[in-house]
């Protein structure tokens, strides 16, 4: 019990320390204040909205919710889809990479002293369920604030569902840690990556099967999945369950599903710590190399040779020009080693062939448009995370980049030539074929390219402001998620509100994505003007 509360102390010794560095600029809580004002205004004003509304208007939706079954069953074995690939990603990446709860700090400090090390794993593992809270409940206040008008969404229903995703990610670390254990000490690591191959085999059988036996693919192939008996499937169908309680509201299916998720926790645990033994050394090499990469990650961009095709090619290239054009012939350098074409690799083939693939089988009737308008939106998501994840923008902080002779908009605009190119090409690649062969509107041939760019622009954005604008490391930790979450609520989702309005109105597509468009060149203006400040003052701070 002491060594408990000897770990406790620590961890609040940190709380403490950062709880005085917050305090020491008070402008930091603005964001905060204003997200949790978003989130009340659609709370309080609850009331209001239910009493505005009868019996009658809800009868009507339940009605329409109940004519159209396969919508709603693609929705939900769409999302539990999503899970079931999140899960077995999480689970491949534990045979690929060192699992460790710890830092270096803690296995200095913790290991050398009076503690017994299951303790400390004990201790950490039950730990990780805070941080799986936060960002559950906050997802949850967030995705229901909305739709609470529909919902008697109260403190506990709030609760409940925020458990289904914490129990989820929670229980991933142990599970991780669990496969690291027995491969360190029994080298079982094919019998492991067997075991996981051929759960995904199953998984993707219990989509297909079903998808050859309905009359069309995609009314069929979500109809195990997305029916209730998968809920009894161990982690995502318990969460599934869990997290739909303001559907069923069954506290016995909870609470058994709750049960199910400590009974596995509990043996878990036993097992690690009955094959870990005095598991110090595993546990210093594994944190060691983490530390290792994310020190790496800090001081340095991305190598040439991560994710390379082309690492060892010798390059012949032309004199692009002088000035601001030299940052453009940089990245022409380095796509050229990233892949076989520098505008149009081989990454950019898979994902326009398999949007083909998806316009023949929907040709077929196999899928319907809706499959691939919903591939077109998650490569526009994904364009989005790839502007955000850009690794050069300390460029920007350099002195050759600043004694440039060019205009800092010429400057902008060379540091993104080559990828506006790039997304260009891959998106006109992708629309092309897919509008011949599925049939679909050619308004998506200008509409998408330019969604694709304005995203790719905004995540771009998001990542400069954040990193070129603020100096310390922790305002950067604290101000990052709330510009992205400041862009993404009041800027893309909006966008995103008024292209679904424009679909339920038009009831085509392509015009629900010029709605988007419109609303996203708003929103991409705004943050390319943004974006013009921070650097045109980059001189300055940097003097």
């Amino acid at each position: 019990m002491n060594e408990i509360k000897l770990l406790l102390r620590k961890d609040w010794f940190i709380v403490i320390n950062n709880i005085k560095l917050i305090l020491k600029n008070p402008v930091r809580l603005l964001p905060y204040a204003l997200i949790l004002g978003y989130f009340s205004f659609f709370y309080l004003n609850r009331g209001s909205r239910k009493a505005s509304m009868n019996s009658n208007d809800l009868d009507q939706v339940t009605d329409q919710l109940s004519e159209v079954n396969y919508e709603l069953l693609n929705i939900k074995g769409g999302v539990t889809l999503i899970a079931l690939l999140f899960l077995m990603f999480q689970l491949y990446n534990a045979t690929k990479k060192n699992i460790s709860f710890f830092s270096m700090a803690d296995v200095n400090l913790l290991f050398t002293g009076p503690v017994v090390p299951s303790n400390i794993l004990l201790y950490y593992m039950v730990r990780s369920i805070i941080p799986a809270l936060g960002g559950s409940i906050f997802f949850v206040i967030y995705s229901t604030a909305q739709a609470n008008e529909f919902f008697d969404l109260t403190v506990g229903n709030i609760l409940i569902t925020a458990s289904g995703f914490t129990l989820f990610f929670f229980m991933l670390s142990p599970i991780k840690f669990l496969i690291y254990t027995l491969n360190t000490k029994y080298h079982i690591l094919p019998a492991i990556k067997g075991v996981i191959f051929s759960l995904g085999l199953i998984l993707a059988l219990m989509i297909v099967i079903p998808g050859l036996m309905a009359e069309k693919f995609w009314q069929g192939m979500f109809m195990w999945i997305g029916s209730p008996w998968f809920d009894f499937f161990p982690l995502v169908g318990w969460s599934r369950a869990i997290s739909t309680y303001i559907g069923h509201e069954n506290l016995w299916i909870v609470g058994g599903f709750v049960s199910a998720y400590i009974l596995l926790f509990l043996l878990i645990v036993q097992q690690v710590i009955y094959h870990s033994g005095y598991y110090y050394e595993d546990v210093l090499e594994s944190t060691k190399s983490n530390e290792q990469v994310k020190e790496q990650a800090q001081k340095q961009q991305a190598s040439e040779s991560a994710m390379s095709l082309n690492a060892k090619k010798k390059l012949d290239l032309k004199n692009f020009g002088t000035g601001s054009t030299a940052l453009y012939w940089r990245n022409y350098v380095h796509a050229s080693r990233q892949d076989f074409h520098p505008l149009f690799g081989l990454y950019a083939l898979i994902f326009a062939g398999i949007g083909s693939i998806m316009a023949i089988l929907s040709h077929f009737d196999w899928f319907s448009h809706k499959v691939i308008y919903g591939y077109m939106f998650l490569m526009i998501v994904m364009y989005f995370f790839s502007g955000m994840g850009r690794t050069n923008i300390g460029d920007l902080k350099k002195p050759y980049f600043i004694l440039i002779p060019a205009s800092w908009t010429s400057k902008f605009w060379n540091m993104i030539r080559l990828d506006l190119i790039q997304t260009l090409l891959f998106a006109l690649g992708l629309i092309i074929p897919t509008v011949l062969i599925a049939q679909l509107s050619w308004g998506l041939v200008i509409i998408f390219p330019l969604l694709l760019g304005m995203y790719y622009i905004t995540g771009f954005s998001i990542a400069l402001v954040t990193h070129v604008g603020f100096d310390e490391g922790w305002d950067r930790k604290l101000v990052r998620p709330l510009i992205i979450g400041g862009v993404v609520l009041f800027g893309v989702l909006p966008s995103v509100g008024v292209g679904f309005f424009t679909y339920l109105i038009s009831q085509q597509t392509v015009y629900g994505m010029l709605g988007m468009a419109i609303g996203m060149s708003l929103v991409t203006g705004i943050m390319i003007h943004l974006t013009y400040d921070i650097i045109s003052k980059v001189e300055f701070k940097e003097a």
